[in-house]
């Protein structure tokens, strides 16, 4: 079947690539690759990859590529499901034979509630790791005979087929850069943190930690790290730069490519050997000796999820984290010149006025190089979902995670700390950390070092503003 991979037309911003923890419109322009949609694209011949928000790609245009296919995997979340589905009513209209089925965390956990709300639009949904159900459908395999699928019968009812088995030899998946240089343009996607332009992709499945609000292992990756080996990651790099000569940074968006450290330490030492710029996400409690191994074979910055400075919060969401430790990792990598993006969340459970305070504090205090404040997202399948609706912290009918325009609300709250205060403190935490004087000296250092710096961290300026503007939109 002639196959479209589509991430649908959505909000203006809209950063909802498969690699993307918040499906929201970000402080600053924010572009993850779809990479959980180029991987199945790269095991279907001749299909197709639409990424429309970051191409700016439109309804008309995507209708247009719909009706030269057989068959559309859209990828879904649940802030964007609404509109996931209105985009699906309107291929089958325009094309009525062809088959549409939907991908993502969302319908994985929830797929007889997504086919109910997807109606006659929606002929399957794929749960958890699909890339080779995908393929299967492609090939023109009857849904009966495909692992991993919900879809309706002849008589209308819902049918779950049995669970696809995870893959465990990951070496088995194509590359994805292969896809990327065939249907997207890599010039289209940032990352604040990131040099541009970059390149994104997945060295393994998976992740040990237990957070509790973390969306991909508890509904999609799992919770063992299952990992493609470093010759076949080093191969890819090798390819990519042939495609990519212009690529200035590669990033490994593993949920925790630092679960292993023998081998992140022999990747990086497979990467040192090509001269290539890398980053990825990491844990606050990567030893200082691996720190320098992969500093010294091209490591520029960490992706590192604090969340809180309060460590009973950290315990209450099973972070398996200390402060201290994470202080200490910090130090470790200023000192080694590891540059670090912190991700901080506000509203997890056991938050007051003080912890808020106590986080700020904290943030400014270890000082990461950038810093990224999001606000307690209970996603379905999640056990921070389950917890919250049972504890009273979210009202089921009104759980929405953005408003209509992408910006992230506050849905959760408690006796002693309302929607409002979480959602205020939010700009409170960027200002704190952002308006100080050594940071600001060390920003303006940035931009007078680099003109392209200069020309990024002013337009960046403008669209934080402008974020800032739109939340308050928001609040009043």
């Amino acid at each position: 079947m002639k196959t479209l991979f589509l991430q649908p037309p959505s909000f203006d911003g809209f950063d909802g690539g498969a690699g993307s923890r918040y499906q929201a419109k970000r402080e600053i322009k924010s572009f993850w690759f779809p990479t959980w949609l180029a991987q199945p694209a790269a095991l279907v011949p001749d299909s197709k990859l639409i990424d429309a928000p970051p191409a700016r790609i439109g309804m008309q245009a995507v209708l247009a590529e719909a009706r030269r296919h057989d068959l559309v995997v859209i990828h879904t979340s649940t802030p964007s499901f609404a509109n996931d589905v209105r985009v699906a009513e309107q291929i089958k209209s325009a094309k009525p034979g062809i088959k549409i089925g939907m991908v993502g965390a969302k319908v994985a956990v929830q797929p007889a509630e997504s086919l109910e709300r997807g109606g006659a639009a929606i002929d399957f949904v794929a749960r958890n790791e699909f890339d080779f159900t995908i393929k299967e459908i492609a090939e023109g395999r009857e849904f009966p005979a495909v692992d991993g699928i919900s879809y309706r019968g002849s008589d209308g009812k819902i049918v779950h087929n049995k669970e696809r088995a995870m893959l465990e030899d990951m070496d088995q998946l194509p590359f994805v850069t292969n896809v990327y240089k065939r249907d997207l343009r890599i010039e289209d996607y940032f990352i604040g943190y990131l040099m541009h332009p970059y390149v994104s992709m997945y060295t393994g499945r998976g992740c040990k930690s237990r957070c509790t609000f973390c969306l991909w292992p508890q509904t999609v990756g799992g919770h063992r790290y299952r990992v493609r080996s470093p010759g076949h990651v080093a191969e890819e790099i090798r390819a990519g730069l042939k495609l990519f000569p212009q690529t200035r940074e590669w990033f490994f968006d593993d949920d925790t490519f630092t679960d292993d450290l023998p081998r992140a330490e022999a990747i990086a030492r497979e990467l040192g050997k090509l001269g290539v710029t890398w980053s990825c996400n990491a844990k606050a409690n990567v030893p200082r000796d691996t720190l320098k191994v992969l500093k010294d074979n091209g490591l520029r910055l960490l992706l590192v999820g604090y969340e809180s400075g309060n460590q009973q919060i950290l315990h209450n969401i099973k972070k398996g984290m200390r402060v201290e430790v994470a202080e200490k990792f910090t130090r470790d990598c200023h000192e080694l010149g590891v540059k670090i993006h912190g991700t901080f969340i506000m509203g997890l459970p056991g938050e007051t006025k003080e912890t808020i305070e106590e986080t700020i504090r904290w943030a400014t205090k270890i000082n990461p190089h950038t810093i990224q404040v999001s606000l307690a997202a209970p996603y379905p399948g999640t056990f921070l979902y389950k917890q919250a609706l049972e504890n009273g912290w979210l009202d089921a009918s009104n759980a929405e995670l953005i408003d209509e325009h992408g910006i992230q609300i506050a849905p959760l709250h408690y006796p002693h700390l309302s929607h409002t205060e979480i959602f205020d403190n939010l700009e409170t935490f960027y200002k704190r950390f952002y308006f100080r004087a050594p940071k600001i000296a060390s920003i303006v250092g940035e931009m007078v070092m680099s003109p392209q710096m200069m020309k990024r961290r002013l337009r960046e300026g403008v669209e934080f503003f402008q974020f800032l503007r739109e939340r308050h939109k928001v609040a009043a």
